[in-house]
């Protein structure tokens, strides 16, 4: 990593820390009373993964990630998603235009995936085929358009907000792309006292601001870092054992999984797992992946990839009471 004046700087855990909690700090002082989701978001950014929000319109998704950007000094886009949004008007065209000799040719105009964190706007609100187009940048870091690839600028977020399925006009998100997002995360309602906090900072003469704490290269090394943390063998089997419980047709399976799911979590929910626990592991200061850090994150990483069957869905089963029960029914080894 290299700091401000251009000088290489060994990156130690105590300074992913600080950079971890600096971070932390400026996005509290935009968002009220959501400790847990700038924290889980965090998580998300430095796990090098992708993060799906969930809240009614209005709670501050948005400025969240604005925010985000702001102090990360990384570049930001947004994309409004709407029933009649195409696949083009999120990762660009092949255009017709004049070359720099003079000739007419084809060029490759970009579009708004090609930032370094890319707001998804209610991304339920556009047909499937268009939520698709977000499939090859969130898994693979590029986009392809007409045979050619194009590589996307590290470091690489989707932050993508939904509504509410019950709510009007949206449409569910397809299984393969719910499974590319390493977190699910909710937007709770803001208290009595912190809208009044809300309306306190929002309404006045000078509104809050932030300061940049790090910049992107720093944040694609701290990513590198958390790949290095290592996992025990048991604490590796003990995750694994957790994901395996959530198949509705497994040999020892939870009844609560069996009443109520559809499909369970897939590999990506271990790797998601594995690469959420590793982070909590460095900002906990701990050098090693815990039981602790497993259970932490297994919340996050499952909810939207434990699919329910339509009786559950009828009776509004929430899965997190499912993981719950898996967390109650597995056993917890001895490390």
């Amino acid at each position: 990593m290299t700091n401000e004046n251009g000088e290489t700087k060994k990156l130690t855990l105590d300074i992913y820390q600080q950079i971890a909690v600096s971070i932390e700090k400026q996005l509290s002082r935009v968002m009220v009373g959501q400790e847990i989701l700038v924290h889980d978001l965090l998580v998300t950014l430095l796990a090098g993964g992708n993060a799906l929000l969930e809240g009614v319109p209005g709670l501050g998704k948005t400025m969240l990630v604005k925010t985000l950007a702001d102090v990360i000094a990384c570049t930001f886009s947004r994309i409004q998603f709407t029933p009649d949004l195409m696949p083009a008007d999120i990762i660009g065209t092949t255009i017709l235009s004049s070359l720099e000799d003079g000739n007419r040719g084809f060029r490759f105009e970009k579009g708004p995936i090609f930032a370094n964190l890319v707001l998804a706007d209610e991304i339920n609100r556009a047909a499937p085929r268009t939520q698709s187009a977000l499939l090859e940048a969130m898994q693979e870091n590029r986009v392809t358009v007409f045979g050619v690839t194009h590589e996307l600028t590290q470091p690489f977020l989707v932050l993508a907000t939904q509504n509410p399925i019950e709510m009007e006009g949206t449409y569910p998100l397809p299984e393969a792309q719910l499974d590319r997002f390493l977190y699910k995360l909710y937007i709770p309602y803001p208290s009595e006292n912190e809208l009044v906090e809300i309306a306190r900072r929002t309404t006045g003469a000078v509104l809050p601001n932030v300061e940049r704490v790090t910049t992107g290269s720093t944040l694609v090394s701290m990513q590198k870092l958390t790949k290095q943390v290592p996992v025990a063998e048991p604490v590796f089997r003990y995750a694994a054992r957790l994901v395996a419980a959530t198949q509705p047709d497994g040999n020892e399976v939870v009844p609560s999984v069996r009443r109520n799911l559809r499909i369970g979590a897939s590999p990506r929910g271990l790797q998601a797992i594995i690469w959420g626990a590793k982070v909590e592991a460095l900002l906990h200061n701990r050098k090693a992946v815990s039981i602790e850090d497993i259970r932490r994150v297994i919340y996050p990483a499952l909810r939207h990839r434990l699919l329910l069957n339509f009786e559950a869905q009828a009776e509004g089963v929430d899965p997190d009471d499912i993981i719950a029960d898996i967390l109650t029914s597995v056993a917890v080894p001895n490390v």
